[in-house]
């Protein structure tokens, strides 16, 4: 998740306060759950969408896929 998170441009981290921008934010709720058991099967990542280009906001987590995808083989192969 920190190669994804780390290879974002556009979006920030922390959590929102009403302001436009875009934003990507880690969350474990698993201790604040109480309806239903909390089971993703991974990290979870919230996303608040701002106003910037939706093409640019693409393009910003198709290279975060990447960097998380160069990690994770970087990491099989160890």
């Amino acid at each position: 998740m920190n190669a994804f998170l780390n290879a974002l441009t556009l979006f920030g981290m922390g959590a929102s306060w009403g302001g436009y921008e875009s934003l990507a934010i880690p969350f474990d709720c698993t201790k604040i759950r109480t309806a239903t058991r909390w089971a993703p099967g991974g990290p979870t990542i919230r996303f608040h969408i701002g106003l910037e280009d939706v093409d640019d906001l693409i393009a910003d987590l198709d290279r975060g896929f990447s960097a998380l995808q160069t990690a994770t083989e970087r990491h099989t192969r160890s």
